[in-house]
């Protein structure tokens, strides 16, 4: 399927032609379709409210979509800011071919907590009370404006990719402003990701000992870190079955080995954490919740940095093993902490949840939507064949988020 979008001047003088192009294959209708029931479902959200469309009570106020749409998609979406430390704060030259790709990755991922947000509160027409009410005591207040600002903040990054093919004039403008966008767009995401872990903080005595911690901000901030590589990972290798493009194996396992470095560190604050505050008991009981954890630190962690650091992370195969339990394992650690680490003490109340089938084909049809999206941004700007560009020290504008490729 292709458009021609034709721009002309006030004398109606026609001045260029841009060709959009999008195919569409069994998967894509797949997703196209998830993503209409799930559009369907939101409306009848709007509309009749969370009961019509949920599984949620006064126990169990947070479900399936803070869980997943939120909490896990605000971590799994990390890699934007991990890779933007890598290649433009740390010039790790080699990773400038996934730079762009990742950093788009994340944009959609922001773009699904924020809708994601926007479904789950209660009187979802009031969303833009905390820009005029200053909860500057709250944590969610902090969450909501970070979030808020750093998707601003990467929209605006891709319109210096998105201005190599429409209105170009602005593209020279976009540019000069990379180096404010780059500062800005590193900070932001390591404040709301560790908040996100003080949040849970605060709930002492309601989680689970084996989750709960003065460390929770630390780790909620590496673990989303960590995770951006498996996800990196994952998306290159889809992409490149659903587009034709492959990325070089040797940038994939420096990434990987990157990754698999914070990950030593984040084990490291685990076990230290779980020796001072006495909780090997806990870790050992073999009941579900010990199960849980110990499945989480060592299929998501222990065994991908064996994976990392081995002749397993030279081949493709190694590394899909090494991305799909990094990533399972930050899954896991999200929903323990919310559901199995604050199950027992909600329960005791009375309170039950399972979601819906509603609450699913939501959460399934924003990451349709966004797969739709990648797909059709990858196939008409680009993305994937940017190599970056070598320039000096001095120069800054040409290192930064989406950069124009080299001449």
């Amino acid at each position: 399927m292709e458009l021609v979008t034709t721009f002309v001047n006030r004398t109606g003088e026609k001045l260029s032609s841009v060709k959009w192009k999008f195919r569409m294959t069994p998967m894509r209708w797949v997703f196209t379709g998830i993503a209409a029931v799930a559009i369907a479902v939101i409306l009848v959200r709007f509309v009749l409210g969370l009961g019509a469309t949920t599984n949620l009570n006064d126990q169990w106020p947070w479900g399936l979509w803070i869980s997943f749409d939120v909490l896990l998609g605000v971590a799994l979406a990390g890699g934007g800011y991990g890779v933007a430390l890598i290649v433009y704060v740390l010039r790790r030259d080699k990773f400038y071919p996934i730079a762009r790709s990742a950093m788009l990755t994340s944009l959609l991922g922001y773009i699904v907590v924020v809708l994601g947000l926007l479904i789950e509160v209660g009187q979802w027409h009031n969303f833009w009370r905390p820009y005029v009410s200053w909860g500057h005591a709250s944590v969610l207040f902090e969450v909501f404006w970070c979030i808020s600002c750093y998707t601003l903040i990467q929209v605006l990054e891709f319109c210096e990719v998105a201005t190599e093919k429409v209105f170009k004039g602005a593209h020279k403008y976009l540019k000069k402003a990379m180096p404010v966008m780059l500062i800005i767009g590193i900070t932001l995401p390591t404040l709301h990701q560790s908040s996100l872990g003080q949040l849970f903080y605060l709930f002492v005595g309601k989680v689970n000992p084996l989750w709960w911690s003065a460390f929770l901000p630390l780790f909620f901030l590496l673990s989303s870190f960590f995770v951006g590589a498996g996800m990196i990972i994952i998306e290159s290798t889809l992409a490149g079955k659903a587009l034709n493009h492959k990325i070089d194996i040797s940038v994939l396992r420096g990434l990987a080995r990157i990754s698999g470095g914070a990950m030593i560190l984040y084990l490291i604050l685990k076990i230290t954490d779980m020796v001072v505050r006495g909780t090997f008991a806990n870790v050992f009981a073999f009941d579900l919740p010990s199960i849980l954890f110990l499945s989480e630190l060592v299929l998501g962690v222990i065994i991908p940095i064996i994976i990392a650091f081995s002749s397993l992370s030279s081949t493709r195969k190694g590394l899909i093993w090494f991305a799909v339990l990094n990533v399972s394992g930050v899954i896991l650690n999200r929903f323990d902490v919310l559901f199995t680490g604050m199950g027992k003490h909600i329960n005791q109340y009375g309170g039950h949840y399972f979601p819906a089938w509603t609450e699913v084909i939501v959460s399934l049809g924003l990451v349709s939507i966004a797969c739709l999206a990648y797909l059709f941004i990858a196939e008409n700007f680009n993305i994937l064949e940017h190599k970056g560009s070598k320039v000096d020290d001095d120069t800054v504008t040409e290192k930064l988020p989406y950069a124009t490729t080299a001449k």
